[in-house]
């Protein structure tokens, strides 16, 4: 059995995710709007959580709040289910699946057979779709991929029950009904808007939204006292593997949210966010810089003459940045123009 199911590629799990479940219903929206709706632009730096024993560095909201922002915007009802029995999981996904309904899985990456092996590390925040059965094979459509995939039930069992940081303990949702869908406004544009700008410049604790990136910084320099030269060295290499490696969510998530306000400038009839669009665009460039020079330092390449300051400094200049991109972008709604 597979449900009649458009695979599309996307360049981020969760977003193309969305999209793909809301293009099989109907609603046809891009991979960009998705993430505007979803508020799905963030930054957070947080030594008191602990990713593979080093400081989490997130570029994203948590895995599934896209989903569900969307969805609520939008008026369309899910369902989201966790369960503590691997065969409960399963079987449920098996009632859900052969009601014609594709269903949404958060999983770990480090034992998908599908996936190349260099690309397999232990992150459980990846999600896919799951549109179909045949025999012990379940038939994935996984939004980074070009082509649709075959995973063995053994398989998907171990994926969604992988352990580590934030397991996903047999994480599904679906879309339940659409009865109450709302098509796109300019008031949930705005909305949506909104929430992005007050994450990434009102929330109150130093280490989330544009001034986090500033307080990534001045830890930076302070890394090589607190845990040696590895310890700065894996620290470092963290935050480049969840900037470039981890989804889109670095310098690619700012691309995307640059798209996304050309986009809704035009359906909203506001030039001004295409300016908005190609100075967060640049952004996105400074953030390819970061990494470039990052991995040439971890790398130690010869004629690299780097410091964790001269990678500090290049954050403390993208922080600035994206502090005025974003107030000006929240101020743009506040008058309406």
């Amino acid at each position: 059995m597979e449900i009649n199911f458009e695979h599309r590629h996307a360049a981020h799990c969760e977003n193309g995710v969305v999209r793909n479940l809301l293009n099989f219903y109907g609603v046809k929206l891009s991979e960009p709007m998705i993430l505007g709706l979803g508020s799905g632009i963030f930054f957070s730096h947080m030594p008191f959580y602990r990713l593979h024993g080093m400081a989490l560095t997130s570029f994203r909201p948590f895995p599934g709040s896209i989903f569900n922002r969307v969805t609520k915007t939008l008026g369309i009802e899910v369902q989201w289910h966790k369960f503590r029995d691997p065969d409960k999981a399963m079987d449920k996904l098996d009632e859900v699946l052969f009601s014609q309904t594709p269903v949404g899985l958060r999983v770990g990456v480090y034992n998908l057979t599908y996936f190349p092996k260099e690309y397999r590390f232990h992150f459980n925040a990846h999600n896919l779709c799951v549109i179909g059965k045949e025999g012990d094979e379940y038939i994935i459509s996984d939004p980074i991929g070009m082509n649709k995939n075959r995973l063995a039930a053994a398989d998907l069992k171990k994926v969604r029950y992988a352990w580590g940081t934030s397991p996903p303990k047999g994480s599904m949702y679906y879309i339940k009904s659409m009865e109450h869908y709302r098509p796109l406004t300019a008031e949930m544009i705005d909305k949506a808007t909104l929430k992005t700008c007050s994450d990434m410049l009102h929330i109150p604790l130093p280490m989330f939204g544009a001034k986090g990136i500033a307080y990534m910084a001045g830890r930076m320099k302070k890394w090589e006292k607190l845990f040696g030269k590895r310890g700065a060295a894996l620290n470092l290499a963290q935050v480049i593997r969840m900037l470039e490696e981890i989804g889109t969510g670095g310098a690619g998530f700012r691309f995307m949210y640059a798209a996304f306000l050309q986009e809704a400038g035009e359906f909203l009839n506001r030039p001004g966010w295409n300016q908005l669009s190609m100075e967060l665009s640049q952004v996105g460039d400074l953030w390819r810089d970061f990494s470039y020079n990052a991995a040439r330092f971890f790398k130690q390449r010869e004629g690299a003459l780097l410091s964790y300051d001269y990678l500090a400094n290049k954050l403390k200049v993208i922080s600035v940045r994206e502090t005025e991109i974003f107030s000006r972008l929240e101020n743009s709604i506040k008058r309406g123009k």
